[in-house]
């Protein structure tokens, strides 16, 4: 630590009048990150960015923050104990203190995690890291003045391409990309008609307008693709991210197809390459995905597999490993012991997975079963079992997916009170 007094071999920290000794050493990688970040200050600047005021003659650091949530936890950090709220406080003022010190709502026992949920569903509250005032920071540095408007109109745009919700510019661009995944997914769903295609080979006409449908909607696709690309911060970061990559995987094999049938032309190759032509238009089903960018649900549900993809393994792995045990059990009670009458459909192991599969499923298409005693004994065990594990993991994604739900909601309503502040000016 470059700042403080010197040959000071400890730091004071003054929490809403509660003092706490603190060793230099241990402040540099203690548990807290804000209380950590006071290592690395240079200046009494850095050092008020971090705290509310600092007496350099007692080297305090004062924070004017709730005193007894700062000592539940820093409890917790230390290992006396797990993370509580603090008794008679209320759970939205102690989880603001627990993100002011660096804290998250993981770290809390699962009862209050509980409480939490239940507290921000009746508020439609939710706390994040993002903070309104920060492109009014960024015209305060120098040089910010004149970057200003364009910072401004870039977000702007940003916004409106992004959150549907954000402006009414952002709501009536949405509804329009939502009429054209609609008018698109239709024409695929029609195109697989047979009346349809026989009326398309009768009718050339008929095929040409549903390509003419395709390539519009195509070419909406594409433009607002490129003008998101445009228009975002980061572009590396763009790229990465999933719904992203789902919007090009939808419009790429388009324009695969189209390379294909001009290079190709009516012959023999290209009816050697209809499969992968079909295979390419049916990879437009993935367009139905951009109804996630409009709607809080699928939002929801591509975030909480993106943040529980641990419970998700844990959920394969258990059902890998009670599918290998079954499948083999099955497969030797059902053709391995009594080899003149056994049961041909339990022939192999491989064979016998996809029997345990639909039972642990309980989906149970009757396709093949058990017919010895034992095999049936063994078949309710897997029922069972499948019940028993499959419930494991599912209160965790559950958990998540609440507080999925209450971040994207919160979101969302941010964004129509800024909408409806806009409508009235």
């Amino acid at each position: 630590m470059t700042f403080g007094r010197s040959g000071a071999a400890s730091v004071v920290l003054n929490v809403g009048g509660a003092r706490y000794s603190l060793s230099r050493e241990l402040l540099k990688d203690f548990p807290l990150r804000r209380v950590s970040r006071l290592h690395g200050c240079r200046s009494e600047r850095d050092v008020l960015e971090v705290c509310d005021d600092y007496d350099h003659e007692r080297n305090e650091y004062f924070f004017d923050r709730h005193s007894e949530a700062f000592g539940f936890i820093l409890l917790y950090v230390r290992g006396h104990g797990k993370l509580r709220f603090a008794p008679r406080m209320c759970e939205l003022s102690f989880y603001n203190e627990m993100i002011y010190w660096g804290l998250e709502g993981a770290h809390l026992e699962y009862c209050c995690q509980r409480r939490l949920d239940d507290r921000m569903s009746d508020t439609y509250t939710f706390y994040t890291a993002e903070e309104p005032g920060a492109l009014g920071r960024d015209e305060a540095r120098p040089g910010g003045a004149e970057a200003a408007p364009s910072r401004r109109w870039l977000e702007r745009m940003r916004r409106t391409f992004e959150e549907p919700t954000s402006s009414l510019a952002a709501q009536i661009l949405a509804s329009v990309s939502v009429v054209f995944v609609i008018v698109s997914m239709v024409v695929l769903c029609a195109s697989t008609l047979p009346d349809w295609r026989a009326a398309a080979a009768d009718n050339r006409s008929l095929d040409d307008r549903s390509r003419i449908i395709e390539a519009i909607c195509i070419g909406w696709f594409t433009a607002e693709c490129i003008v998101r690309f445009i228009v975002s911060k980061n572009k590396c970061e763009f790229v990465k991210r999933p719904l992203n990559i789902i919007d090009l995987l939808a419009i790429t094999p388009y324009y695969i197809s189209v390379l294909m049938t001009v290079f190709t032309g009516e012959n023999s190759q290209l009816q050697r390459a209809g499969v992968t032509l079909r295979v390419l238009r049916m990879m437009r089903i993935f367009w139905v995905i951009k109804l996630a960018r409009h709607f809080i649900g699928l939002q929801t549900l591509g975030l909480t597999l993106k943040r529980c993809y641990r419970e998700m393994v844990m959920l394969l792995v258990f059902i890998c490993v009670a599918m290998a045990i079954f499948s083999a059990l099955s497969q030797l009670l059902e053709h391995g012991l009594d080899l003149e009458t056994s049961n041909k459909d339990f022939a192999s192991i491989p064979a016998a997975c996809w029997w345990v599969i639909i039972s642990m499923t309980t989906v149970g298409y009757g396709d093949m079963y058990p017919i010895t005693v034992p095999g049936r004994i063994l078949g309710g065990v897997c029922v069972v079992s499948g019940i028993v594990l499959l419930a494991l993991p599912i209160t965790f994604i559950y958990h998540s997916f609440v507080q999925c739900y209450h971040e994207l909601k919160f979101r969302s309503a941010r964004y129509s009170r800024s909408l409806s502040a806009e409508f009235l000016n």
